[in-house]
């Protein structure tokens, strides 16, 4: 028992309870990718209703935006494989508590943490997840520097402005914003993500008009 009759909480439960949040976070990305792949279906619906009525441009913003939600759905899956490991880890460390008697530091546990704050969909959730295991024991204690030249604004600013330029250039500047001039050689390299980005929408709507409707 603890100062004035407060009883300090054993560490063994407190390592449970961050398995038991762990848990709960991988089965909420799990409904996450499941909301986007439901999404994902509803457009590809879309997609064939506007390639019907020849609407190409439509088509190929929608391949886009399908594309994006695509590598999010990556990230995601990449978000459980980590935080099953990181869960893996604090097993053994409980492993370790119960021989050793106390829990020791893992600088695994704290790389993977550094990766998954930089999810921007589980941000906000890795970074008090962070401070738990920082206070278990489990990790040192991550710079706040690094945690705060992680917010999801700077980690898509790069996508929203390629989002604004497709809007630009398809809807002949009624949506989006006009592209920001830029060096020849940095143009260049734009103008050759966007050639892969136009052949792999063009790729997926072929695939699609080739399903059975």
């Amino acid at each position: 028992m603890g100062i004035f009759g407060q009883t300090k909480k054993d560490p063994k439960e407190k390592v449970r309870e961050l398995q038991k949040k762990l848990r709960h976070e991988i089965s909420g990305i799990k409904r996450q990718i499941h909301r986007i792949e439901v999404e994902e279906n509803k457009v590809k619906r879309q997609i064939k209703e506007a390639a019907k009525k020849g609407d190409k441009d439509v088509c190929l913003v929608l391949a886009k935006g399908m594309i994006q939600s695509r590598k999010t759905v990556n990230r995601l899956h990449m978000s459980v494989t980590q935080i099953n490991s990181i869960n893996m880890h604090i097993q053994h460390q409980l492993s370790t508590l119960r021989m050793a008697g106390a829990i020791g530091q893992s600088t695994d546990v704290m790389k993977k943490m550094q990766q998954l704050i930089k999810v921007p969909e589980i941000m906000a959730t890795m970074r008090e997840m962070s401070k738990e295991l920082t206070a278990a024991g489990i990790m040192e204690e991550m710079i706040e520097d690094t945690l705060e030249t992680l917010e999801p604004e700077d980690l898509d600013e790069k996508a929203q402005r390629e989002v604004d330029k497709i809007l630009w250039e398809v809807t002949a500047g009624e949506l989006g914003k006009a592209p920001l001039a830029e060096s020849a050689g940095l143009g260049a390299s734009t103008s050759k993500e966007d050639e892969k980005a136009k052949q792999e929408a063009e790729a997926l709507i072929a695939k699609l008009e080739g399903m059975p409707h």
